[in-house]
C-alpha cells in the first residue's frame, strides 16, 4: 500500500501549523486584565448617595493590591448602597452599573486575595462596621462554589472573528466566567468538558449587616429577586465562551486531527455545552472538514441572546478528527447518541444543525438503510455472502446498516456537500486525500473490503479505505449510493446555502461546494446566504436558524 513520501508530509505539516497559528491568532483570544472603573457618562449624579457610591468604588480601586480586605469592605458598601437606590428606582441606570462594578470586585476580590466565604461566613470589616459576607448554598454537589475560580466577565479583552460582537443581557449582577479548578470528574463519561467553563452571573443581597452572594445561571434565569424586589438579570454570553475558545481549541488542532485521525480518536465524542435541562430541546451542532466545534461559537452565542431559545433549547456538539471517513464518524455519533440517551433521557426529538461534511453525518442519522440496501449496492453482494473477519464486519455494518434516528426531529444542513464537491476529485484534494494518514483498524477494514473491488471499482479508482476527502467526491461511490435512498419520511429538514454574494443560483457555488450538490429537492426552507463556504457563520444564516428553531418549538 502506498505511502505519502516524507517530503510531502513535512510540507502538508508546515501548511497545517501555518494555518493552525493564524487561525488561533484570528479566531478568537481572550486575555485578562486589571478592572477599570468607567462610570456611565453624559449622567449626572443626582443624589449625595450615588455621588458617595461612586466615591466607594474610586477608593477601592486604589487600595485593590495594598489592601485587599479594605477594598473588599469598601466594594460591599458601594453594593448595598447602589441596592438601596436601585429599590427606591429600579430604573436608575447609574445604580444599576455602580452596583454590578461593585459586585464584581468582591468576586475579583475574594479570588486573587485567596479569600474564601464559600465553607463558613467572612467578616469583613468596613467603616460602617462589620459585614458578614456568605454564599447561597445550592444542594446540587456541581455548584459547590469550592469548585471553581471565578473570574468577573468585565476583565477580559475579547478579540478574534468567532467572537466579534457582543451578546449580552442588560440588568442587574456581575457575569462572572466560572472555571472548574480540578480537572471534571467523569468527564468523558458524563459527556462533559474535561474542564467546567460556565458563564455566571453573581448578585449580592444584603440583610442589615449579612451579604449573602448567590450565583445564577442566565440560560435558565431571566429575572433575580432582591429583597422582594425582581430585577432582569444581567448576562454576558460572549465573554464565557471565548474563555473556553482560547483555553481548549489547541489541544486538539483541528488540521492535525484530519491529517492524523488516528492519534486524536479519543477526540471523537459528543459533548454537552452546558449542564444538561431535561426540559429543553437538545440541538446538536456538527463541524466539517479540517474544523473542530470552534467553529459554532458565533452562531451559538447570537443564539443564546434571544429569549426564546434561552428558554427552549441548549446545545451539544459533535466533535471528530475530520480525516475519518464521515460514514465511520457517523457510526461513532450514533454509538455516542445510544449512551448518551441512557444517562441524558431527550423530552423531545433534538434538531441536529451540520456544516459541509457535519451536514453529511447529519443526513445519515435521518436515513434507514436498515434492509441492507446501502451495503447491497457497495458490495453487490449481501453480508452473508462476504467472508470478513468479525472486526471488520463489524466496522462495516456500523457504517452501511443502521436505522433513522428516532431522537431526530429536524435537521438544518449548512454549506453541505450531499452530493459531494468537485475540489474533493480534483489535483488538490486527491493530493490532500494522500497525506491523511488513515487509522490502522480501518485500512484492514479496506483491505479486506478491495478483495471484493469495492474501491477499485469506483470513479476514483481507490486502492485503499477511502478518507473524508474521497467520501465527499461527487464520483465516490458512496456518495452515489446513499443519495439513491431517500431521507426518512415524517423528518422536515432545512438547507442554507452560500452563493458568495452573486446572487446566480442555481448556477452558483459557496466557493467550495456548488448549489447543485447543497439543495434538496424535499426541503421545507431553503435560505440562500451571501457568503463564502462559512455561511454557518452569516448574520442572516443565525436569523434563519433562529426562525426554524422557534417554527420547531411551537411545533412541539
Amino acid at each position: 500500500m502506498t505511502r505519502p513520501s516524507t517530503s510531502r508530509i513535512a510540507v502538508a505539516l508546515l501548511l497545517g501549523a501555518s494555518l493552525l497559528l493564524t487561525a488561533c491568532a484570528s479566531d478568537f483570544s481572550a486575555r485578562e486584565r486589571r478592572p477599570s472603573f468607567r462610570p456611565i457618562l453624559g449622567t449626572p449624579l443626582t443624589s449625595t448617595a450615588t455621588k458617595n457610591t461612586r466615591a466607594l468604588l474610586i477608593a477601592a480601586m486604589r487600595s485593590m493590591r495594598s489592601r485587599p480586605v479594605d477594598a473588599l469592605g469598601k466594594n460591599l458598601l458601594a453594593a448595598r448602597s447602589a441596592l438601596e437606590q436601585l429599590h427606591a428606582n429600579p430604573n436608575d441606570p447609574v445604580a444599576q452599573d455602580n452596583y454590578n462594578f461593585a459586585t464584581a470586585r468582591v468576586l475579583g476580590i475574594l479570588r486573587d486575595a485567596k479569600l474564601s466565604p464559600w465553607e463558613q461566613p467572612l467578616s469583613v470589616p468596613t467603616q460602617e462596621g462589620v459585614i458578614e459576607l456568605s454564599h447561597q448554598p445550592d444542594p446540587r454537589p456541581q455548584w459547590n462554589p469550592e469548585l471553581y475560580t471565578f473570574i468577573p466577565a468585565d476583565q477580559f479583552d475579547i478579540n478574534g472573528a468567532y467572537v466579534r460582537e457582543s451578546a449580552a443581557r442588560p440588568g442587574v449582577g456581575a457575569p462572572i466566567v466560572a472555571i472548574g479548578k480540578d480537572i471534571n470528574p467523569g468527564w468523558q463519561a458524563n459527556f462533559g468538558l474535561r474542564r467546567v467553563y460556565h458563564g455566571v452571573t453573581a448578585v449580592l443581597n444584603f440583610k442589615g449587616d449579612r451579604c449573602v452572594i448567590e450565583f445564577l445561571d442566565p440560560l435558565d434565569h431571566e429575572t433575580v429577586s432582591l429583597d422582594g424586589r425582581t430585577f432582569p438579570l444581567a448576562a454576558n454570553f460572549t465573554v464565557p465562551m471565548a474563555v473556553l475558545l482560547n483555553e481548549t481549541a489547541s489541544k486538539a488542532p483541528k488540521i492535525a486531527r484530519m491529517f492524523f485521525p488516528e492519534r486524536y480518536s479519543d477526540t471523537a465524542r459528543l459533548v454537552r455545552l452546558e449542564p444538561y435541562n431535561p426540559n429543553k430541546t437538545v440541538v446538536l451542532v456538527i463541524h466539517g472538514l479540517m474544523d473542530s466545534p470552534t467553529t459554532w461559537a458565533p452562531m451559538i452565542i447570537n443564539l443564546r441572546a434571544d429569549p426564546e431559545i434561552r428558554k427552549h433549547y441548549q446545545f451539544w456538539f459533535f466533535s471528530y478528527p475530520s480525516g475519518l471517513p464521515y460514514p465511520y464518524s457517523a457510526a461513532i455519533l450514533r454509538r455516542e447518541l445510544d449512551r448518551a440517551e441512557q444517562q441524558f433521557p431527550l423530552h423531545a426529538p433534538m434538531v441536529v444543525i451540520g456544516h459541509s461534511m457535519g451536514g453529511c453525518i447529519s443526513r445519515l442519522l435521518i436515513t434507514d438503510t436498515s434492509d441492507k440496501k446501502l451495503w447491497q449496492l457497495q458490495f453487490g453482494r449481501s453480508p452473508e455472502k462476504m467472508n470478513l473477519q468479525p472486526s471488520s464486519r463489524k466496522i462495516l455494518e456500523q457504517s452501511l446498516i443502521f436505522p433513522s434516528r428516532r431522537d431526530v426531529g429536524r435537521v438544518i444542513f449548512i454549506s453541505s456537500p450531499l452530493r459531494g464537491s468537485d475540489i474533493a476529485s480534483n489535483l488538490l484534494g486527491r493530493i490532500g486525500s494522500s497525506l491523511i494518514r488513515t487509522p490502522r483498524s480501518l485500512l484492514y477494514v479496506g483491505n479486506e473490503a478491495f478483495r471484493y473491488g469495492t474501491f477499485q471499482s469506483s470513479d476514483l479508482r481507490l486502492r485503499r479505505a477511502p478518507n473524508s476527502i474521497d467520501t465527499l467526491a461527487p464520483n465516490n461511490r458512496f456518495v452515489r449510493n446513499v443519495n439513491s435512498i431517500p431521507i426518512t419520511p415524517g423528518i422536515p429538514y432545512h438547507t442554507i446555502i452560500g452563493d458568495r454574494g452573486r446572487g446566480d443560483s442555481p448556477n452558483s457555488s459557496d466557493g467550495v461546494v456548488p448549489y447543485w450538490s447543497s439543495h434538496m429537492d424535499g426541503a421545507v426552507s431553503e435560505c440562500i446566504v451571501p457568503s463564502g463556504h462559512g455561511a454557518h457563520q452569516n448574520p442572516k444564516a443565525f436569523a434563519e436558524v433562529a426562525r426554524i428553531l422557534k417554527l420547531n418549538e411551537a411545533s412541539q
